[in-house]
């Protein structure tokens, strides 16, 4: 068994942590008598405690105790332009400031704009906004179901698409002799819907192949993201997308590609492009948004028609769908990604693939067998993501979900706790090891990054 025990060694970080960030655990303290585990979404919750943010600016966070944060979350991978980006805020502000901005419950031109936008950037033919990427990927489920008449949904072990019934299997790896990801996540889930979800091993055609051939009458739909996010940033092989494509319309299927995270951070536009794969549903949502709650289901008519009226599908939207704020900073966003197209990708892609190669190097310095994932491939020209892995065997490739997110294959604590810890002593901070560059990033951060990842790796020495 290759599990390594950080206990003593995190709880060592977590007392220096206290005495850096004095504030933040004060506010922490405060914070968990209203709220679950101190807040409302399980990443932030970084243990002991999170820095509490005051201000966020580019490529920089401010905590409640003064730290000026060197932060490669970026909200959730969303802010391409960095945090609070002027060309954002300012038409923001302008549209408060005339009348504009907060819900009205009516629609306007903006949705019809927005709308047009998205068609046209991601090959489209219709859209239906929401406003999370978890409700987007349940809705195209729906959608799928419904036009089919199945019920069988095929997933990647190891994706996520957000907490809804047919997002919540499969996420995280089941330790065991038989280590698997066919089980569900959730408690409270009815127990038809773990029946009604079948993994199957990402980059493997041979497998995706098999579970065609022994469920292909059954199956509605094959979900699945281009770019692998929580997984370990593992871009989907050609060859791979193009099977699931052949073999979804050989059973009758819809191929749905939740580009939640690979939409407009590659290209400005769907990432299904550069593979030149057409998915008959996708879903958009964070870099879309600019930082601001949009999300989208877009693909073929006649099954979004299913969302319309008497189609059958309650797709019918929610309060803050297409809320005013998020509609101007998506169209606003999507402008800009497009209109300078050929300068932020270039940009952002080479500083994805200087931080990979700086954070391995640091780390591998001090003595870690670090590998860093996120790195392009014959599709996928740039990456500006990236994640860090340390695999017991440090010979091993790294192709799939179950190896980045195995204990007994790498040292998966070390990666998504310590080595974050330890960075925010630093005053950087990464998730997953890493996490995604903006065009506020500079290469002078990305040295930064990598003094920090060798000042960290030396403190979880002498703290061991």
């Amino acid at each position: 068994m290759n599990h390594a025990n950080h206990e003593k060694l995190l709880k060592k970080l977590a007392a220096e942590y206290e005495r850096h960030s004095p504030r933040s655990a004060a506010a922490n303290r405060e914070a968990l008598r209203y709220l679950v585990d101190g807040g409302s979404h399980a990443l932030r919750l970084i243990r002991p405690f999170p820095p509490r943010i005051s201000s966020a600016s580019g490529a920089f966070v401010t905590d409640e105790d003064g730290h000026r944060i060197l932060d490669f979350w970026q909200g959730h991978y969303a802010n391409v332009l960095g945090h609070n980006p002027a060309e954002l805020t300012e038409p923001l502000a302008k549209a408060f400031a005339s009348g504009f901005g907060l819900q009205t419950g009516f629609t306007d031109r903006l949705q019809v704009e927005v709308a047009e936008l998205v068609c046209r950037l991601t090959g489209s033919e219709r859209v239906r906004f929401t406003s999370s990427g978890s409700l987007a990927t349940m809705y195209a489920v729906l959608l799928a179901r419904g036009f089919t008449g199945r019920e069988l949904v095929m997933k990647v072990g190891g994706g996520w698409h957000g907490g809804q019934p047919w997002g919540l299997v499969g996420v995280d790896l089941k330790e065991g002799d038989h280590a698997s990801y066919q089980h569900a996540e959730s408690k409270g889930l009815p127990g038809a819907v773990a029946d009604e979800v079948v993994c199957t091993r990402y980059n493997d055609v041979a497998m995706l192949e098999r579970v065609f051939a022994e469920n292909g009458a059954r199956i509605a739909c094959f979900i699945v993201e281009p770019v692998i996010g929580s997984g370990g940033f593992l871009p989907g092989d050609p060859a791979y997308l193009a099977a699931a494509r052949e073999l979804t319309a050989k059973h009758g299927s819809l191929l749905i590609f939740d580009e939640v995270i690979a939409g407009f951070r590659f290209r400005a536009g769907a990432a299904s492009a550069l593979y030149g794969v057409s998915p008959d549903l996708a879903t958009f949502a964070k870099v879309m948004g600019g930082g601001m709650p949009v999300a989208a289901v877009a693909g073929r008519a006649d099954v979004m028609a299913l969302a319309g009226r008497g189609g059958g599908v309650k797709f019918s939207g929610g309060t803050y769908s297409c809320h005013p704020a998020s509609m101007l900073a998506a169209r606003t966003m999507m402008r800009h990604l497009a209109a300078h197209e050929a300068e932020i990708y270039p940009y952002i892609n080479s500083l994805g693939a200087a931080a990979r190669k700086t954070v391995q190097e640091a780390l591998r310095a001090e003595g870690f067998a670090a590998r860093c994932t996120g790195d392009p491939n014959p599709a996928i020209g740039g990456s500006s993501v990236g994640a860090v892995v340390f695999p017991y065997n440090g010979s091993a490739m790294i192709a799939s979900p179950e190896q980045v997110r195995d204990p007994e294959t790498c040292d998966v604590e070390l990666a998504d706790t310590v080595l974050q810890l330890a960075l925010l002593l630093e005053d950087v901070h990464v998730v997953h090891g890493l996490g995604s560059l903006s065009t506020a990033h500079t290469a002078v951060h990305v040295e930064r990054l990598g003094e920090a990842c060798r000042a960290a790796a030396r403190r979880i020495k002498a703290a061991r």
